[in-house]
């Protein structure tokens, strides 16, 4: 083990990001499924048809809904919840390790700032929890599931949203960009899921995002350095993060253009390039887009499996350890 394998969250944290998680993949499922139902029509019948999807989407609107509320609920009168909170707060050391980072980019800097350093091997005293960068997807994503679920909610009765703003043309604002959010928001989740899953040092699941911190130990040997050095790249890894790399960017291209020719929704008609027109490439696109979700979901659902060995595997040794008075020597399992 290294200092990469420390936990970054706590219990609640871990359990939350796994349940939000699950939400917003049935949310992007069911979603798709009607906004491109030429390119997914074989999951659309999969969920039930118009009506069973149209169903599951709503029935996982409202569990965000629950989720969003329950969280700002934690972060308000739970100390864990405001301890979080302060976590995520751009310090003056995130602005100069982002100032850096660009001029590390242009080339008028040696190296990254250490608070940008999350992933490059440095102790866990060095490395904060979270970078400016792991701090930009949190407010990101915290914004866009907000406003999905207000548009949502809104949207959810059009004949009622309708009479409420008085025109039609308010009502089908709300939709396209209820549409439109949820097309930005799938690239931000392809990308995370390749960052996280494919990341050389995690391959092919960051661990530390499911088993909480309280179960990780801070120290892992004698010596110096991280343990970095001891890490070894999987064999495998070089050919699924190209494989999956590719098909991240074919996804997201393919959602972008799907968009924009698919007439009506989440793109009125009016501004539409294309007229809707049936692609065999296209509809391969979409679709490989989608197996990088259901890749991501698969991840998520395997992470929670290493969490629960690692649980078991604590309360074997927890049990096997010798008592004072003499009593079993520990297993090496």
């Amino acid at each position: 083990m290294s200092n990469l394998d420390h936990g970054k969250f706590t219990r609640m944290t871990t359990t939350f990001h796994s349940l939000l998680a699950l939400d917003v993949f049935a949310l992007f499922f069911t979603g798709y499924a009607i906004m491109f139902n030429d390119e997914l029509w074989w999951l659309l019948e999969l969920m039930g048809g118009n009506t069973g999807v149209a169903a599951l989407h709503r029935l996982a609107g409202f569990g965000l809904i629950a989720l969003i509320v329950f969280w700002i609920t934690l972060m308000l009168i739970s100390p864990t919840g405001r301890g979080n909170f302060r976590e995520v707060i751009m310090t003056k050391e995130d602005i100069t390790a982002m100032i850096q980072d660009f001029k590390f980019v242009l080339g008028r800097a040696d190296e990254r700032h250490p608070n940008a350093r999350q992933f490059a091997g440095g102790t866990a005293d060095e490395i904060p929890l979270l970078s400016y960068i792991g701090k930009g997807v949190v407010y990101i994503f915290s914004v866009e599931l907000t406003l999905l679920a207000i548009s949502g909610l809104l949207i959810w009765n059009k004949t009622g949203l309708a009479q409420y703003f008085q025109t039609k043309v308010a009502a089908t604002a709300f939709v396209v960009f209820h549409g439109l959010l949820g097309v930005i928001m799938l690239m931000g989740v392809m990308f995370h899921i390749y960052e996280h899953g494919f990341h050389p040092a995690f391959y092919p699941v960051e661990t530390k995002a499911f088993i909480p911190r309280s179960m990780i130990p801070e120290h892992h040997g004698d010596g110096e350095g991280t343990g970095i050095e001891r890490l070894e790249l999987s064999p495998t890894w070089h050919f699924a993060s190209t494989v999956f790399g590719v098909l991240t960017v074919i996804g997201i291209v393919s959602v972008l253009l799907a968009s924009i020719f698919d007439s009506g929704y989440p793109v009125p008609e009016a501004l539409t390039v294309g007229g809707g027109p049936t692609s065999l490439l296209l509809t391969i696109g979409v679709n490989a887009g989608i197996f990088v979700l259901f890749t991501g979901l698969v991840l998520s659902m395997y992470g929670n499996v290493l969490r629960v060995r690692w649980e078991k595997q604590l309360r074997q040794r927890q049990g096997s350890t010798p008592a004072t008075d003499g009593g079993n020597e520990p297993s090496d399992d």
